[in-house]
C-alpha cells in the first residue's frame, strides 16, 4: 500500500467574521492560507448578513465564547501566527487582547476591518479606540487601507503621519494600501523602523473586488508563518493578492471575488513553494 507523505504545515489562527458570500472574512482567510501551504484555525468573531454588494447586518460573537474557541485550539496546536480581521465589538477586542498577552512571541497581523468592501459599516468610535490601544501595540504588522488608516488616526494630516502614529503605538510595521486613493495606479506604501521602507505600484484593474484586504493580510500571515522576514512576506503577499484579483470571478450581482486558487486552475505550483 502506498503511504501518504506526512508533513506538518504552519498553523495560522485567524480571528474574523463569517461572510456567507464566501468573498471575504473567514472563508477568504481559509482559502488564502490553504493556498499558501498553511492550515487555518478559524475563530469566528461575528456572523454577518452580506452579499457581493454590501453588508446588511452583523451579530458579534459572545466574547467569552470567542475566548473559548481560541483557547481550546491554543492548548492543542502550535500557532505560527495570528491574523486578525473583522472583530465586531469592543468586548471581542478585549478578548483577543487577553489572548495575545499570553503569546508575546507569536507574530500578529492585523487587518483593521472597519468598513466592508461594499460600503457597510463594521466599526464604531469605541471599537476604533479599543483597537488602537489594545491590539496595535501587539502587532507585528497592520494593513489598513487609506480610509481605515485615517479612521484610526483622524488628526493625522497625511498617510505618512498615520503610519508614524501606528508605529508610535508600538506596531513594528505598517502597510497602507492605496486602492481607495484617486491615483491612476494603486500605490501601497510599507513603513518600518520609523521610515517608509518601500512602495509598490500596481495597475488599477477594472471593476470592484470583495475580500482583497482579507486576502492580503492572510497572505502576509502565511508567508510569515513559513519563516519569511516581514519585508519578504509583504512583497510576496502583494504579488499573490494581485494574481488573485487578476483572476477574480463575477459570482454575484456586485463585486468580483478573488480567485485564491488561480494557480491550481493553471496547473502551477502553490505560490509559497517557489520560495523553497
Amino acid at each position: 500500500m502506498a503511504s501518504l507523505e506526512q508533513t506538518t504545515p504552519p498553523i495560522v489562527m485567524s480571528f474574523s467574521g463569517h461572510d456567507p458570500s464566501g468573498g471575504a472574512g473567514i472563508q477568504a482567510d481559509i482559502e488564502t492560507l490553504n493556498s499558501l501551504g498553511c492550515h487555518c484555525t478559524p475563530i469566528i468573531t461575528a456572523l454577518t448578513a452580506q452579499d457581493s454588494v454590501s453588508v446588511k447586518d452583523f451579530s458579534p460573537t459572545d466574547s467569552n465564547f470567542l475566548i473559548e474557541q481560541a483557547r481550546v485550539i491554543l492548548e492543542d496546536m502550535p500557532i505560527a501566527a495570528f491574523k486578525i480581521g473583522m472583530i465586531g465589538s469592543v468586548e471581542n477586542v478585549e478578548a483577543i487582547h487577553t489572548i495575545l498577552q499570553d503569546y508575546p512571541q507569536t507574530p500578529v497581523i492585523l487587518d483593521p476591518v472597519l468598513k466592508a468592501g461594499g460600503g457597510g459599516n463594521l466599526g464604531e468610535a469605541a471599537l476604533v479606540d479599543a483597537i488602537r490601544h489594545l491590539l496595535v501595540p501587539y502587532c507585528t504588522i497592520i494593513t489598513p487601507n487609506s480610509i481605515e488608516a485615517r479612521t484610526l488616526y483622524p488628526d493625522a494630516d497625511s498617510l505618512d503621519a498615520c503610519a508614524q502614529g501606528l508605529m508610535d503605538d508600538d506596531c513594528r510595521y505598517v502597510l497602507i494600501t492605496g486602492g481607495h486613493e484617486p491615483n491612476v495606479k494603486i500605490i501601497n506604501r510599507f513603513w518600518g523602523q520609523r521610515q517608509c521602507l518601500n512602495e509598490q505600484t500596481w495597475d488599477r484593474l477594472e471593476g470592484e473586488f470583495h475580500g482583497t484586504g482579507c486576502t492580503l493580510a492572510s497572505a502576509i500571515a502565511g508567508f510569515i508563518a513559513h519563516n519569511n522576514p516581514v519585508e519578504i512576506a509583504v512583497k510576496e503577499a502583494q504579488q499573490y493578492t494581485s494574481n488573485t484579483i487578476q483572476h477574480a470571478r463575477h459570482l454575484g450581482m456586485g463585486q468580483m471575488i478573488p480567485n485564491r486558487y488561480y494557480w491550481s486552475d493553471q496547473g502551477l505550483a502553490q505560490p509559497w513553494k517557489k520560495m523553497h
